[in-house]
């Protein structure tokens, strides 16, 4: 008598890295990240604090403030009203400027792409202001805007508008013709088209087009704080921006706050990308597996 045992069929085999949790992958990328800061603070303190070590100072990085000092002059920041209010301008000139330039980039973007006489019109005038720099605009912004802020707000969106664009374009020009043609074929009218397959295959692109425009934006916002005195904000206790608040820093000598505002900078700018990053997750699901 013959006896046969059914098994259940086996699933593809996966690599020692694949078949790991994704929450052990995410705790290691963690501690990397960690200890990456932890050598760039060693070395930072050691090449700030050469002249008592060496004995002699090293050139550039020895004449940086160390990080304890830049800690202390950040502990005495954390109560003023001033260094937040700095945070919230910046804050709130990126997000207008960069919503102002998605609001219009994007259609702009994809017009261009998909319509080749208003591609043939609009985009020989728009590579000709691509070039410009962003903080070239700031002498003509101060003059045609009727407030300085305006003017600030207008620079940043010039900044995300142009890189936008461009990946937009690209993206939607990317996509496959023939399937463009088959749906058609089967009766697909224009609007599903689009909304079916060229608004998702340029999903991508419209994301990395944002993911660097917010960071060209930090950039823009800091040198438009300089150049035109922070905008509304009057003073640095008043608050002007982050920009502002690096070039008060340092026209008043305090250099440890001129390190402060920079990373403040970077930590911004930091959280701006993560959220774009999981927003672009959350519209791009199929891509999850990449």
């Amino acid at each position: 008598m013959t006896t046969y045992v059914l098994t259940a069929p086996q699933g593809p085999k996966v690599g020692p890295h694949l078949g790991r949790p994704r929450r052990h992958i995410l705790g290691l990328a963690t501690r990397r990240a960690l200890v990456a800061y932890a050598v760039v603070l060693l070395l930072w303190q050691f090449g700030a604090t050469s002249q008592s070590w060496l004995g002699t100072r090293l050139p550039v990085i020895g004449n940086v403030p160390s990080p304890v000092s830049v800690a202390v002059a950040w502990v005495g920041l954390v109560g003023d009203p001033g260094y937040w209010q700095s945070w919230y301008l910046s804050f709130s000139r990126v997000l207008l400027g960069f919503a102002a330039a998605v609001l219009v980039g994007v259609p702009f973007g994809l017009t261009m792409a998909l319509n080749p006489l208003f591609r043939g019109i609009a985009f020989p005038v728009f590579e000709l202001l691509r070039p410009i720099p962003p903080l070239a605009w700031v002498p003509a912004a101060v003059i045609f805007w009727p407030t300085q802020e305006l003017s600030i707000d207008f620079v940043i969106f010039l900044g995300a508008f142009y890189t936008l664009v461009i990946n937009v374009m690209q993206g939607a020009r990317a996509i496959d013709g023939r399937l463009i043609q088959v749906a058609r074929s089967m009766g697909g009218s224009r609007w599903n088209v689009f909304r079916r397959l060229i608004l998702p295959g340029a999903l991508p692109s419209i994301c990395l087009g944002m993911e660097v425009g917010i960071g060209i934006t930090w950039e823009v916002v800091v040198a438009a704080e300089m150049i035109s005195g922070g905008g509304s904000g009057g003073t640095a206790a008043s608050g002007g921006g982050l920009g502002f608040f690096i070039w008060s820093s340092y026209v008043g000598g305090s250099y440890a706050q001129i390190v402060v505002g920079m990373i403040s900078i970077g930590i911004a700018g930091y959280l701006s990308s993560a959220a774009l990053r999981r927003l672009e997750v959350l519209l791009t699901p199929w891509r999850r597996a990449y």
